[in-house]
């Protein structure tokens, strides 16, 4: 039997989807499982997305432009001037959600050894596609009690090799919430510049910012335009991870080049949602609006809960809608498989994300779990009382 691949084994398991098979389990054993451990809303797609779904009158489903719709990426340049990101249509390419965006950036800058910088905990996703283009990722450790923020630049800068080829950031930060500063996000453009980097930036989270700090986007930075590649997504703001619909973003021609030769490869992003995805940036304001707030009140809700049990302690995230928590318990993963196999509470649980998942070093965020505040304040609330009672009587809790 021919054996599989090197790259293959070497893929990390998602940390937010590794333990389905035992949700699954606790489900058909009839328990109820409180979802906190994926970046999936449950507040409404906006209607008019709906609406034009349940409208669609195509008699046949053909392929799109491999770039995407010219009306859809018109629309997106539009959106983008609320935010003061200087872009026209031609500066975007329409990807199967913001993953194949970061996947397809790593393809079309980076060769097989060459290396990135990446501020950790970092979403899980980035690790798996640098491994799948045969990239290195050098990452650089903030920490919990630091409340994730961006460690010095000279941490950057002791990383950086002849192989660096680039950083990727995330901002606001999937999965700590962190809010990137004018002062941080000014050292990152001065390290780009000193060493011509590429700057991958992930900035699906723009409109849910918290702290009353202004978003900062890296096409904000002056004099590195030509190295910044933008990562986007409809996912999050408009609630439709279903769609898979994101974006790539980039003033760099040789760059969007290479990018289309992947789009040609894998044909069209998706007909159906591109048709949602133009429909929904016509969402009124108020839909948005409604949305912060709800995540607003959702924050407060679960850090104060959180902070309340013994033995837990999360910093309050600027942004997005996620968490770092540290636990009291000997093992964040051992806990979470536990708390879904061997562990109810009136016929619930509780599924978190172990932290581990998002570093690349071992041992890193051991005891600690990706908290999504993605459910209403009710279920925020029985999951707070599950998580509560599950660390009492956990086999494994320290005495932290």
């Amino acid at each position: 039997m021919p054996h599989t691949s090197q790259r293959g084994l070497s893929m990390p398991e998602s940390p937010i989807r590794k333990l389905a098979p035992l949700a699954d389990k606790a489900k058909a054993r009839g328990v109820k499982v409180y979802h906190l451990n994926i970046g999936q809303p449950d507040l409404k797609t906006p209607q008019k997305a709906l609406d034009v779904l349940k409208t669609i009158d195509r008699t046949i489903l053909e392929y799109s432009p491999s770039d995407g719709f010219k009306s859809l990426k018109i629309k997106l340049a539009s959106y983008y001037e609320k935010f003061n990101i200087d872009v026209t249509e031609e500066d975007i390419i329409i990807t199967t959600g913001g993953s194949e965006a970061v996947n397809f950036a790593f393809m079309s800058c980076l060769d097989p050894g060459d290396e990135i910088i990446v501020p950790e905990p970092a979403y899980a996703n980035y690790t798996a596609f640098a491994i799948a283009a045969g990239v290195v990722v050098r990452p650089v450790i903030s920490t919990i009690d630091d409340g994730f923020a961006l460690p010095s630049i000279e941490k950057f800068e002791e990383l950086i090799t002849p192989k660096t080829k680039g950083i990727m950031i995330c901002n606001p930060n999937n999965p700590t919430g962190y809010l990137y500063t004018r002062s941080e996000m000014n050292q990152i453009r001065d390290l780009v510049k000193k060493y011509d980097l590429f700057l991958f930036s992930d900035e699906v989270y723009r409109e849910f910012c918290y702290s009353g700090a202004p978003y900062i986007s890296a096409f904000h930075l002056n004099g590195i335009e030509e190295n910044v590649i933008l990562a986007d997504s409809f996912s999050k703001r408009y609630s439709e991870c279903g769609i898979r619909v994101g974006a790539l973003v980039t003033k760099n021609k040789e760059v969007r080049k290479n990018v289309m030769k992947f789009c040609q490869a894998r044909l069209s992003p998706p007909l159906i949602g591109q048709i949602i995805a133009e429909a929904s940036i016509d969402t009124p304001q108020e839909y948005m609006l409604e949305s912060y707030n709800e995540y607003l009140e959702r924050r407060k809700f679960l850090i104060d809960g959180l902070n309340r049990i013994p033995g837990v302690y999360s910093p309050i995230p600027m942004g997005a809608f996620y968490t770092v928590a540290r636990l009291p318990v000997d093992d964040a993963d051992k806990f979470c498989e536990w708390m879904l196999s061997d562990f109810e509470y009136e016929g619930a649980t509780v599924m978190l994300a172990p932290a581990s998942g998002f570093y690349t070093l071992e041992g890193m965020g051991k005891d600690e779990v990706r908290v999504a505040y993605v459910v209403n304040k009710e279920d925020l609330k029985k999951s707070l009382i599950i998580l509560a009672k599950a660390l009492e009587v956990y086999p494994g809790r320290t005495n932290k």
